[in-house]
């Protein structure tokens, strides 16, 4: 071989190494996007594409029978997304974490067995780059809404265009939408949401979530309003009957494109599912009791009620079961919420005070049996907790910015709520809280707490139920021993929302779900952006640029182990703003069943998976 020949074979090498590297990329170079069956938060989907059904459904379940879901509340309305109907929607219409998406779907279908991952439903493939300032999803050519028409990327497109306007929908689809830079087609079944510079990391995923409506079902004048129309949706059920305020009846759809797939073999096993709504939660267990509702839920576990309720017949006869699932999640903040947009709680030390004189030994003993576990923290009975941790070097350069604002027993792990000595008036807690309040200001004239300009120290706890009722009475009596006035008011259930929605209210209760995964939700509940929008979750009134900014570095990490690290620092963070007084919880979750009503073997991570039961007696 020739010098000459040598350097030419030498050159054409050259080139075509250089072409390989521009086509696979180098080895610093990231790996080219391409579409995947599944997404996950953080990590690898734990489900391969294929796979035959979730492993919490089974596929062997037999179709048919009769659900009555008894709820306590009220409805009026079948607009999945009107901010207007956001509290009193009927349930199961769309996103509701007990009876699942019954008549609208997202793109996506979330497993109940892992933090937060996303499996093919109306969206067969999902596609993203590793920085995801993208997302990419190819629609199922079977999909279709419930007349029998194609589910097109122009009926995504319509929707994300009615949900980016705000005040016009619920408060959590314009936020994310406002992270969208454009929506577009993508061939001739996908659409891609291009994201702007305030898109995270989490973007792909809540979209994913996001329900789906027919191009033609809604404008921008219908959308935001309430309507009892049944519509048209892609879920497994039709809305057969609508009785506002009473029941509302679904009837399976006999052509549900999506029976076969995977996420849904051996789920949405009745014919017919009724949600009965009581305005009493004493009618709403007489009438399981009578058998005119299948299943009761302690959705906010009460002892008293488990342990001594259940002496009837159908108990002792074996045809109601008591049923304890193990639960994964975080505990759900159950929690007294102080209104900060208030004067009277805009200071934190005061709300702390104020806190600290609930006397959870006394609740316990005397209304639960001794049954819960008092809350300390945001996070409790989960990795997420920063309960009994030290704050890792992650953490502390998280907090280093806030470190003035976070008490040492918070960053170390030692802050735990007061342990009162169960008597309602434990003198050591009194005395602290006293103290408190008087070194910033407040004083005692006669038997009553003035603030520092002479005004009395009083405000309401507005209550939806008795038991509400019951825990708020007990927190007043000993508010009282400081000479701080609480007074108790129970209202009906559509002033309750009314008033909620708008934050009329000094303090309430209410709660929040669990999730392993907290992320861009978290701005709904505590962000500034949700402190004045009417229908937000920001009971609290939180409007803090640190809370802001720990909410954003908890959605843009990579790892698990930097996730956690994120969610612990963010709880400290909330911990040190005494925004609500914990409550308490049970480690698992109660439930009550007809013999009729069954559900597999396995529980997932997240607990009972009710789209998942089944209905059938002896005979069958």
């Amino acid at each position: 071989m020739t010098f000459g020949r040598m350097a030419s074979n030498r050159r054409l090498w050259l080139i075509s190494a250089a072409l390989c590297l521009l086509v696979l990329g180098s080895p610093a170079r990231e790996a080219a996007a391409e579409p995947r069956h599944a997404i996950a938060m953080q990590g690898e989907p734990k489900l391969p594409d294929g796979f035959d059904h979730f492993p919490y459904a089974d596929p062997s379940a037999p179709k048919g029978g009769r659900m009555v879901y008894g709820v306590f509340g009220d409805f009026d309305n079948l607009n999945p997304v009107s901010v207007r109907g956001a509290l009193t929607t009927a349930r199961g219409i769309f996103g509701d974490q007990e009876f699942g998406n019954l008549v609208y779907e997202p793109l996506m279908q979330r497993s109940m067995d892992e933090a937060f991952t996303l499996y093919p439903l109306i969206a067969k493939t999902v596609e993203t780059d590793d920085e995801r300032t993208f997302v990419e999803f190819q629609l199922d050519p079977a999909a279709r809404f419930s007349d029998r028409r194609r589910i097109r990327p122009q009926d995504v497109i319509a929707t994300a265009d009615l949900l980016k306007v705000q005040g016009s929908v619920r408060p959590q689809y314009s936020n994310w939408l406002s992270k969208v830079a454009k929506v577009e087609l993508a061939g001739q079944n996908g659409v891609r949401f291009t994201f702007n510079e305030k898109a995270d990391r989490e973007l792909p995923l809540l979209l994913a979530g996001l329900p789906v409506l027919p191009e033609d079902a809604f404008d921008a004048t219908t959308i935001t309003q309430t309507t009892t129309k049944p519509p048209i949706g892609s879920g497994p059920y039709l809305v057969d009957r609508v009785e506002p305020g009473q029941r509302i009846t679904y009837r399976r759809n006999p052509d549900y494109w999506a029976k076969d797939l995977a996420t849904k073999r051996g789920l949405d096993n009745y014919d017919e599912i009724v949600v009965e709504y009581y305005r009493d939660q004493n009618a709403q267990f007489e009438a399981f009791k009578k058998g005119l509702s299948s299943v009761y839920l302690y959705q906010q576990p009460n002892p008293r009620h488990w342990r001594t309720a259940y002496n009837f017949p159908a108990v002792a006869e074996g045809k109601v079961i008591k049923d304890v699932f193990p639960n994964g999640r975080p505990a759900n903040l159950n929690a007294f919420f102080f209104n900060a947009r208030r004067p009277i709680f805009s200071d934190p030390q005061v709300r702390r005070a104020l806190g600290m004189v609930f006397d959870f030994e006394w609740a316990n003993a005397n209304l639960f049996y001794d049954a819960y576990t008092r809350m300390s923290g945001y996070f409790d009975n989960s990795e997420l907790s920063s309960i009994g941790r030290p704050a890792d070097a992650l953490e502390q350069e998280l907090l280093a910015p806030y470190a003035g604002r976070i008490d040492p027993a918070v960053m170390d792990g030692r802050f735990r709520q007061p342990v009162a000595d169960g008597t309602g008036a434990d003198r050591t807690v009194l005395r602290e809280a006293f103290d408190l309040l008087q070194s910033r200001g407040y004083r005692l004239e006669g038997t009553r707490m003035v603030t520092p300009d002479g005004a009395p120290v009083a405000f309401e706890i507005l209550v939806q139920s008795t038991d509400q009722q019951r825990i708020s009475l007990a927190w007043a009596r000993t508010l009282s021993r400081i000479g701080v006035t609480a007074t108790v008011r129970q209202v009906d259930d559509a002033q309750y929302q009314k008033r909620k929605q708008n934050f009329d209210y000094d303090v309430l209760i209410s709660a929040f779900s669990g999730t392993l995964s907290p992320g861009a939700e978290q701005i709904n509940r505590w962000g500034s952006a949700a402190k004045d929008r009417p229908g937000s979750f920001n009971y609290a009134g939180v409007a803090d640029p640190a809370v802001d900014a720990l909410i954003a570095k908890m959605v843009a990490a990579r790892s698990r182990e930097d996730f956690a690290s994120s969610v612990r620092a963010y709880d400290r963070l909330l911990i040190s703003g005494f925004y609500v007084v914990p409550l308490y919880y049970v480690p698992e979750q109660w439930m009550a069943r007809w013999s009729t009503v069954h559900h597999p073997s396995v529980t997932p991570l997240t607990g009972y998976y009710l789209p998942a039961f089944w209905i059938a007696d002896e005979k069958s």
